[in-house]
């Protein structure tokens, strides 16, 4: 099978590029194709809807009633307890009551008018009710005698207790209240739904509606088995019950079937891509030759950690398998995964093979040149560095080179996977810090050779929930362990005044031979934000360290000028580093043991985690100092205090993500990370291990969904999960 064969297989799943159902039986004897059909109806046509509001309901992807379905509530409110007239007093709490109008008026006012309603519950037991806004509509709802449900909150009104503008139901009409003596639903909201009069109550209308129409038509949607043996709420019941719980326990069911469904399908791709791809043949590579011998008896200048060991035995496990790898290295900071990424270099140029490293950063590029350049050269192996901004003439001997298969090893950016990039024997690829890269060009990288073997790293640790989801389709390595010799971070956090005892112990660090990082958040000043910069602050410690060499380096430089001053920094020509978070990852200088991080609190936890990997890589003790404002919020704080308390970067991903939530762990355009409706990866760990359970029992029994009771499933999931829903983000 070739790389494009191998590719297809994950992008039938990945890309819904071809669908993985072809043809499926009647199934009408189930209920499923009327279910589907009317699953897929446009919501234009539905009761309350009509062309304007479906226009609004598209912006917030709402286009057939699946989609309606599925548009699940922000939160709830619980009225379902009743007040009798006797029992309000003014207070804060909203209330509701069930009374009949004695009286109705419209009242002229200055500013226009107001309707006024008078409701008693029981002779004697009366209650105002008044309306500002949409007046004539209300008086036209609301006549003496109607029955009502009200919800508001009591307030004093000319000397009686009154609701302004409570939110009311005519019980008297055909069909149940849905707004109050219920626990009732509150929609996500936008500009445009308001503009169309799309409020939560007009959803819990046209959805009420809809389920009281036509709510037989919907159908199971997981194989009984399933259902049954994780005790599921029967999915049409779900359905209703998520916009329509009769109690808190109802509610609590329906959201854990719908939070199950949504893991499950997940999980589903996840088990068939790692399915299929047990029969995508690899290059056997058996290592044990010449040059990895050499590099690691001869070359390396320490031993390896357990940790390192156990990662290249799985490794090699792999590339001797005769299927192609697909496996993800994931390392706290410092852990040594360059020098297992080198090795297993090695062993595919021992093969006769080609090997690429793409990082997503030029300055990330730029420092595994540096780092695999130094490792490899003493070997013979010449390591090339391809970036966006590598001069013409250099370019082209790269590329031919690549071609002609004179060159082995080569490091870049995304131009390594450009169109003129032509390899001659790819045989090994790494992608670090993959979760920066989209599906296409991890796919484009694949697809430069036959079947290469592929090695994702990240120094992110990544919560085990997260991973479940991310990688859940590939083999994992992680490294937890440090290298021997090297010394724990003390980190401190300290206010302003502390300053000028935090530059003395700077200087010490420098007079002992030792060198110093100061991060700032900004490159320059910002009339915006009153933040230190970089830039000023480099004239600053020039001023103060007299006599010291203070660089900087921000990523507003060109690649060549950041690159000559890392290069004075690691070789110890300068002191002192300033610098912003372009250092963040990749700048390995054993010889730094000193950071300061101006405003500390305005750093993400992980961020803050990567920036304090760059010290703490020799032998000497270090510390990194976190200088922040006195006004911080709650968070900030905890995000210090964690930095205080910890190294572990696996811990620390945990509490930045309950911080954070998941969404923004990795950032807002984090590619890898499914849109999940309902499901909170953060909260639903326990349901999430069940879905994944199901799911990957479910693939291995019957990979196609052949058997009749999966068929129906089959159907949504190809309808509903891979052509409208989550999708994949990583390659074969």
């Amino acid at each position: 099978m070739g790389a494009s064969r191998a590719w297809d297989v994950t992008r039938a799943i990945a890309l819904d590029a071809r669908p993985i159902l072809t043809a499926v039986p009647n199934l009408d004897q189930s209920g499923r194709f009327m279910s589907l059909h009317f699953l897929q109806s446009p919501v234009q046509f539905l009761k309350g809807v009509g062309p304007k509001r479906s226009e609004a309901l598209l912006e917030a992807g709402v286009v057939c009633i699946h989609d309606l379905l599925s548009y699940y509530p922000r939160r709830y409110l619980d009225r379902t307890s009743i007040t009798s007239i006797r029992e309000i007093t003014v207070s804060s709490e909203p209330v509701t009551i069930i009374g009949t109008v004695i009286t109705v008026g419209v009242i002229p006012n200055r500013r226009g008018q107001r309707f006024e309603v008078v409701v008693e519950d029981e002779p004697g037991r009366r209650i105002k009710c008044v309306w500002f806004q949409g007046v004539q509509w209300i008086a036209r709802s609301i006549e003496v005698g109607h029955r009502l449900a009200l919800h508001g909150k009591p307030s004093r009104y000319g000397g009686m207790i009154s609701f302004s503008h409570p939110e009311f139901d005519r019980l008297d009409e055909d069909g149940p209240a849905i707004d109050t003596g219920r626990i009732i639903a509150l929609y996500p909201g936008s500009a445009s739904l308001e503009k169309s009069g799309l409020t939560s109550r007009s959803f819990r209308k046209i959805i009420f509606s809809l389920l009281k129409e036509r709510g037989e038509e919907l159908s199971e949607n997981l194989p009984p088995q399933i259902v049954d043996t994780h005790q599921l709420m029967e999915g049409r019941v779900a359905r209703r019950a998520i916009h329509f719980p009769r109690s808190q326990e109802e509610l609590k069911q329906a959201e854990r079937r719908l939070k199950f469904e949504e893991l499950f399908f997940f999980q589903m791709m996840l088990a068939r891509t790692r399915s299929r791809r047990a029969d995508v043949p690899g290059i056997p590579i058996a290592g044990g030759g010449p040059l990895e011998k050499r590099f690691l008896s001869e070359i390396l200048p320490f031993t390896l950690t357990s940790a390192q060991q156990n990662a290249l035995s799985e490794i090699g496990s792999d590339l001797k398998s005769g299927r192609q790898m697909n496996r993800l290295l994931q390392g706290d900071v410092g852990s040594g995964k360059t020098v297992v990424a080198a090795t297993i270099a090695l062993k595919a140029i021992d093969a006769g093979h080609q090997v690429v490293v793409m990082a997503p950063t030029e300055i990330l590029s730029e420092q595994h040149y540096r780092s695999l350049s130094s490792l490899l050269e003493p070997l013979g192996i010449r390591v090339a560095l391809l970036l966006g901004s590598t001069p013409a003439a250099k370019k082209r001997e790269i590329l031919e080179d690549l071609e002609s298969g004179k060159l082995k090893f080569v490091v870049g950016t995304h131009a390594v996977i450009q169109k003129g990039v032509t390899f001659n024997n790819l045989g090994f690829c790494v992608v670090d810090e993959q979760h920066r890269f989209g599906v296409l060009q991890r796919a484009s990288l694949f697809e430069k050779g036959d079947n290469p073997h592929m090695l994702l790293m990240t120094a992110t640790p990544i919560p085990r929930s997260l991973a479940l989801t991310l990688y859940g389709d590939l083999d994992v390595s992680i490294m937890k362990e440090r290298p021997p010799g090297r010394q724990p971070v003390h980190t401190k956090m300290v206010r302003e005044k502390a300053r000028k005892s935090v530059y003395a112990d700077m200087l010490k660090e420098i007079q002992a031979g030792r060198q110093c990082y100061v991060v700032y958040p900004l490159v320059a000043e910002s009339e915006k934000l009153d933040l230190k910069d970089a830039v000023s602050g480099h004239e600053l410690l020039q001023e103060i360290f007299q006599g010291v060499s203070v660089d900087l380096v921000h990523g507003r430089m060109k690649s060549i000028e950041k690159e000559e001053v890392m290069a004075r920094f690691v070789s110890g020509q300068s002191s002192i580093l300033v610098s912003t978070t372009v250092i963040e990852v990749g700048v390995d200088v054993g010889n730094a043991t000193f950071m300061l991080v101006e405003h500390a609190e305005r750093f993400g936890l992980s961020q803050l985690h990567q920036l304090r990997g760059r010290i703490g890589r020799g032998s000497h003790a270090s510390t990194c100092i976190l200088m922040a404002e006195y006004r911080q919020t709650e968070e900030s704080r905890a995000r210090l205090k964690a930095m205080e308390d910890t190294e572990d970067g696996f811990q620390i991903s945990e509490i930045d993500m309950r911080l954070r939530g998941v969404g923004d762990f990795f950032g807002t355009k984090q590619s890898g990370l499914p849109a999940f409706r309902l499901a909170d990866l953060l909260y639903d760990q326990k349901i999430l291990v069940e879905a994944r359970k199901a799911a990957f029992s479910l693939v291995e029994d019957d990979p196609d969904s052949k058997k009749d009771e999966n068929r129906p499933m089959e159907a949504f999931f190809e309808t509903f999960v891979l052509k409208k829903g989550l999708r994949l983000s990583r390659i074969g």
